[in-house]
This record gives C-alpha cells, structure tokens and sequence, in this order.
C-alpha cells in the first residue's frame, strides 16, 4: 500500500478547494455563526475542518469509501487484518472488544489493574469478571501486569471464561508477558484483548517492547492521541485471526459510538500513520535517544531517581519495558508526588503526566526535542533546590498489595444498578461499592462496584485524598459519604 497518501486529509483537502455551501450540520457553518471569542481562541482553521462525515466529507452513501480506505492503510501499517477508528477514544474502542468476546453473564479474565473504562464496560455488558491479580512491588508500592502463569491459574480456576484482557503498557511503562499469554488464551481457542492504550508508537520501532498484534493478541485497543500524534479522543483497534468475527466487532463499537464522528479526529488519525510509515523510525530513534539523556540527567538530580529496566523488570516484575514515560521517584525529596506535580505547575508552569504518592511523570514522544527537555531539566533542578518548600506534605498510607484487593461480592452490574445509600466513610467498611472510586491519574479504580469496602483502602482514599489525589468519579468526590448497596439488599451481595 501507497502510505504517502492520507485518504481523510486529501478529501478534505478536496472538500476545501471546491468550496462546498453546505446546508447540514455542523450548525457554524464553516465558522461562520461560531462565537467571536471562539474563533478568536480555537482560530477558523478549526471550524473550516469540522465537516459533516458523511454527506460532506464523503457524499451519503460514503461511496468514496474515505474512511474505508484510511483503516486499511493503517490496519496494513501495523500488521493487523482489520483496523477501525474511533472518536469516543479508547473507552469505547476497550468496550466493543469485551463486548465482542463475552455476552451477559459470561465470564471474561481480567487485570485487575485495569482502566476505569474496562469497568464501565463491565457495568454496561453484565459481563462477569474474574480477576487476575497484578505483580506487586512491595518495594515501590507500585502494580506491575499480572504473569502469564497467573492468567494460566486463572483459566484452570474458571475453565469457562470466553477469554482475557490485559493492559500492557502501563502508565508507568511496565509491559506484560503478552506472547506467553496469547499462547495460553489460543491453547484455549479463547481470544486476547490487549489495551494498548499507552502503545500507539511500539509497531514502528525495533527498540521498543513488542506490539500486541505482533506478540498474538487478537485485538488491540490504542489511544493514538497518547503516545503518537493523534487528537484528543482518537483511537483504533485492531483484529487478527479468526476468533472474533469483524463484523460483531464493528456492531459492538456501531453500538457504543456516536452516529456524528468527528472528521478533525479521523483526520488526525489518518496524518499519524503516514507520519509513522514515512518518518517514523527515525523520529522514535530521536525521541529514544533524547529519553536516554533525560533519564541520565535527572538521575544526576540529588533527591530524584527514575524508575528504569532494572526497578520494573525481573522475576515478579514487568517482562518489559518503554523507556518513553520518564517516572521520576521524589521520595528522597521528602514529599509526594502531589506535591511535586502542583509545585512544578505553580512555579514553573511544567504539567507532569502521572502524580502519585511518591512518583511524576514526564511523558516523552517523538515531538520532543532538546528544546523542550532543557526546560524540564532546570524545572527538576529547581524543585530538588526547593525541597524545603515540599517538606511535610501528608503522609499517603498505601496498603500492601495483598490489602489493596477487595472482595468481589457480586457483579459490578448489579451493584451500579441495584438500590444505593450514600453512608459515612467511617461507617463504609464492610459495605458494598456502587460506585467506582479512582484515583486519577492512572484510573485504575481502587474500588468499583460489587467490591467489599475495606478500612486499609478507604484510609489510603482518605490519606490521598488529603494529600493532593484526584478522586473524580464517586457522586461525593470529597469521599465524607461513599456510594454503597442499600442496608437492605446487604444480604444479597
């Protein structure tokens, strides 16, 4: 296939030059009724790419086949067999792949150290989950993906489970045994989802961790608006193999997704995988040689360290890992990552990715250069010259691993759904969650529903929270009441 072109941004491109009058949504008309202050701060260019999908980009019947075209070229540019895009970003993308693997009831192996959205797919299927367990780090007290052996107990536990999902890479970078776990779903006949939200860039370099597809999952879900250079909400995923039916699978994402998709994001999507098939292997070559001298450099910052091979990989650790997310352990500092992260965003105007109780994160991609990391290099010298200022920040109390895992009583389906009460949090352990509660970043729930609450994970919410946490998605984001099942239906979970 010809990667030179990019289908979506040539038809656009087309649409442009022949000056179309368009009677059809989007209602600003090619900017024209969009608000002044708008236009002043989004710029035309925005409106002016903002089309109708189908009756404008393409005509009514999407002849043209515009988006057809560009999700087999991307599908060729990763070694998939089917390729589909989204604009409602990899939340829905991980939920049509659950879908198309287990129906209401059927069980579905899970790490347990999945994204929010993989619970929310959960709560909408009736899917029951069996969850495996990650790899903890007593010593970081961090979760790295659970091991192939554990998804093989798993399975000879629950023999019934119509397959498994794994998240690989991590925020942190942290990536599983993906080969070894597609071997024991496949001995199964069962497939392998893979969320691969934070692995857009691994099929175009030889450096780094193997990519789902080449590593035998069936479907990979990617956020390309993470690691590559894709729009906010734009994401993909792929199919091999012939244990899911492509059909179902776009039915299941038909199902979910919104009838009005937005162009500007399909466009985004289409221009990254050229950028990827004509540049990319030297722009990863840049970026992995920038991330070297970064990750030296920072280590040469009294008080901070970064995490590298040999703190996540290794016996009861990741099989791999992504050297391009830079996490950096403040510990030494005598603060929190909270602190940290706020500090360098009040004083220097520098946004970390991931905050945690003792880590930040600096996410490098191939558009960064020595132009942008020199500024990182003097905000990190510069929060290590002030640790001082970050002293006595609250103590987060993280439970060991094992006092992390709670209870799963009974589906999170039927906990969500099922009659709540909103009770103290002193007065929440013991109860069932109806309610996800996620530290955020990474959105990984420390509880969700259907889970027996537990005094060691409400005091690291509490401890959190009062720390600097962003807990987000509990009805009172203040965690004084936490969402349970109704005293009366205690019973029955």
């Amino acid at each position: 296939m010809d990667h030179t072109h990019a289908p979506i941004l040539e038809a656009l491109e087309r649409y442009h030059e022949r000056g179309e009058l368009a009677f059809t949504p989007p209602g600003h008309k090619q900017a024209r009724g969009a608000d002044p202050l708008a236009r002043k701060v989004l710029g035309d260019a925005v409106y002016l790419s903002d089309v109708l999908a189908t009756g404008g980009l393409d005509d009514h019947r999407s002849s043209g086949n515009v988006l057809l075209r560009a999700e087999k070229l991307m599908a060729d540019a990763v070694h998939a067999e089917h390729t589909f895009f989204s604009t409602c970003g990899s939340s829905l993308s991980v939920k049509a792949a659950m879908l198309s693997v287990a129906h209401p009831h059927q069980k579905l192996l899970l790490g347990r150290d999945a994204h929010k959205s993989v619970v929310s797919g959960l709560i909408l299927s009736g899917i029951e989950p069996v969850w495996v367990d990650p790899q903890w780090d007593a010593k970081l007290n961090l979760a790295h993906p659970p091991s192939a052996a554990d998804f093989e107990e798993a399975f000879e536990r629950e023999p019934e489970a119509r397959g498994a999902l794994v998240t690989s890479p991590t925020p942190y970078g942290a990536c599983a045994e993906l080969s070894a776990i597609a071997e024991i779903c496949h001995a199964r006949s069962v497939p392998l989802i893979v969320d691969e939200a934070w692995g857009a860039h691994l099929p175009f370099h030889e450096g780094l961790p193997s990519w789902a597809m080449d590593a035998g999952a069936d479907v990979c879900v990617t956020s390309i608006h993470k690691m590559g250079s894709g729009l906010e909400q734009g994401s993909v995923f792929h199919l091999r193999g012939d244990l899911i039916d492509p059909q179902v699978l776009k039915s299941r994402a038909d199902l979910l997704g919104t009838t009005s998709p937005s162009v500007i994001i399909w466009a985004g999507l289409d221009g990254w995988r050229r950028q990827m098939m004509t540049q990319g292997h030297q722009l990863l070559d840049d970026v992995l040689r920038l991330a070297s001298h970064v990750r030296a450099e920072i280590e040469r910052i009294p008080g901070l360290h970064v995490n590298d091979r040999t703190d996540f990989t290794g016996p009861g650790k990741a099989a791999d890992f992504d050297p391009l997310p830079v996490i950096i352990d403040v510990q030494a500092l005598g603060t929190t990552g909270y602190r940290a992260g706020d500090w360098l965003r009040e004083r220097r105007s520098t946004d970390m990715h991931l905050i945690d109780h003792r880590r930040i994160g600096a996410q490098l991609t191939h558009a960064d250069s020595r132009a942008t990391t020199a500024p990182l290099l003097d905000a990190l010298k510069d929060l290590a010259n002030h640790a001082e200022e970050l002293a006595g920040a609250p103590v987060v109390d993280v439970p060991a691993g094992p006092q992390m895992r709670l209870e799963q009583t009974c589906l999170p389906r039927d906990a969500y759904f099922g009659r709540t009460e909103d009770v103290p949090l002193e007065e929440a352990v013991g109860r069932v969650a109806a309610e996800m509660i996620t530290p955020y970043p990474p959105g990984i729930p420390a509880a969700l529903p259907g889970e027996r609450l537990t005094e060691p994970v409400l005091r690291y919410l509490r401890t959190g929270l009062d720390a600097g946490m962003n807990v987000p998605d509990p009805a009172d984001p203040s965690l004084k009441t936490v969402r349970v099942i109704a005293d009366r239906d205690r019973d029955h979970a």
